[in-house]
C-alpha cells in the first residue's frame, strides 16, 4: 500500500468501507450524563437507539475533540513502522480536532523522519468529509501518490456541497447558531432552516421553508441547480433518526442517475449538535 489514510469518526463512513479500505479512524467522544462514549469503536456499532432516546429527550450531551495526545499515540504507531500518512480531517471551522492532529503531525514528523505525514482540512463534515475520503481511497487504489492525492483533495474540496435542514430549532439555539427568540418563533410557525457549509467550513443559514417537506424539496432543488456530472458521482445522505425522510431524498436523487448513493445515520457527535431530524445531502457541485 502506498500510504495510510487516517480520518475522523465525523466522516461518518460505513464500517464495511472502513475495513475494505484499511482506513484508520480517530474517534471523537461524547458524554451523556457524564458517561463518556467513543463515537467510533473498531468493529462495533454505536447504540444509536439509546443515544437518540437521550437526544429526543433533550438531555445534555457534550462532545469532545480529538486531542493532541490521542492523535500522537495513534499516528505514532503507524510511523514507527515507517508508513506515510495522509490525514483527511473534520472542518477546522467546526472543531479543534484538525488543529490538534496538525500539531501532533508536526511533532511526529520531527521524530520519524523516514516517514511523511500530510494533513488536509476538508472544511467539511459527516459524509461531506467522508466522500472526500472515498475519492482519496479511489485515487490510492489507482496508484496515485500521497502528494498527488492530497493535491486533488485541496483542488476539489470546495466543490463538495453540504446542504441540510433540521427539524427542531432547539439544538441550533443551544449551540448558539440562532437566537432563542428565533427558535421559539420558528418552531411556532413550522419554519425549517435550509442551511449549507461555506468555504471556511462554517455552517450558514441559506433560507427558510414553511414545513418539513418544503425544506427537503428545497435541498434537492439546490442540488439540481449546482450538481456536476451526477452520473459520475457517489452522492451522500446523512440523517439523524429520520430514515423515512432519507429514503424520500434517496428516491429524488435517483432521478439524477448517480453511480451510487451512500446513506448513513449521523454519528452521535455531529447529531448532538444538529438534533434529531437533521437531514443532510452531499455532492460535487459548481461551488458551495
Amino acid at each position: 500500500m502506498l500510504f495510510e489514510i487516517v480520518t475522523d469518526s465525523s466522516a461518518n463512513l460505513p464500517q464495511a468501507f472502513i475495513e475494505e479500505n484499511n482506513l484508520h479512524i480517530l474517534s471523537l467522544s461524547y458524554y451523556i450524563e457524564d458517561e463518556e462514549f467513543s463515537s467510533y469503536i473498531p468493529g462495533q456499532k454505536n447504540d444509536l437507539t439509546y443515544f437518540y432516546e437521550k437526544l429526543n429527550s433533550k438531555a445534555h450531551i457534550r462532545t469532545s475533540l480529538v486531542n493532541v495526545e490521542k492523535a500522537t499515540a495513534y499516528m505514532g504507531e503507524l510511523m514507527k513502522e515507517k508508513k506515510d500518512i495522509l490525514y483527511i480531517g473534520f472542518s477546522s471551522g467546526l472543531s479543534g480536532s484538525f488543529q490538534s492532529v496538525s500539531l501532533a503531525a508536526s511533532d511526529l514528523q520531527e521524530t520519524y523522519q523516514d516517514s511523511k505525514i500530510r494533513c488536509v482540512d476538508t472544511l467539511g463534515a459527516t459524509l461531506g468529509e467522508g466522500l472526500l475520503v472515498y475519492y482519496a481511497c479511489k485515487l490510492r487504489n489507482e496508484g496515485k501518490t500521497m502528494e498527488e492525492t492530497a493535491a486533488w483533495l485541496e483542488e476539489n474540496k470546495l466543490n463538495m456541497c453540504h446542504w441540510f435542514t433540521v427539524d427542531d430549532l432547539f439544538f441550533l439555539k443551544r449551540g448558539g447558531r440562532i437566537s432563542t427568540v428565533a427558535a421559539v418563533f420558528g418552531s411556532a410557525l413550522s419554519i425549517k432552516p435550509v442551511m449549507n457549509m461555506d468555504n471556511e467550513g462554517h455552517l450558514k443559514v441559506y433560507g427558510k421553508a414553511r414545513g418539513r417537506k418544503k425544506a427537503l424539496d428545497e435541498l434537492f432543488h439546490q442540488m439540481k441547480e449546482s450538481v456536476k456530472e451526477p452520473e459520475n458521482q457517489v452522492f451522500g445522505i446523512a440523517h439523524a433518526d429520520c430514515e423515512e425522510d432519507a429514503l424520500y431524498m434517496k428516491e429524488k436523487m435517483m432521478e439524477l442517475n448517480p453511480k451510487d448513493i451512500m446513506l448513513e445515520a449521523l454519528e452521535p457527535v455531529i447529531a448532538s449538535h444538529t438534533g434529531p431530524g437533521c437531514l443532510a445531502i452531499f455532492f460535487f457541485g459548481e461551488k458551495r
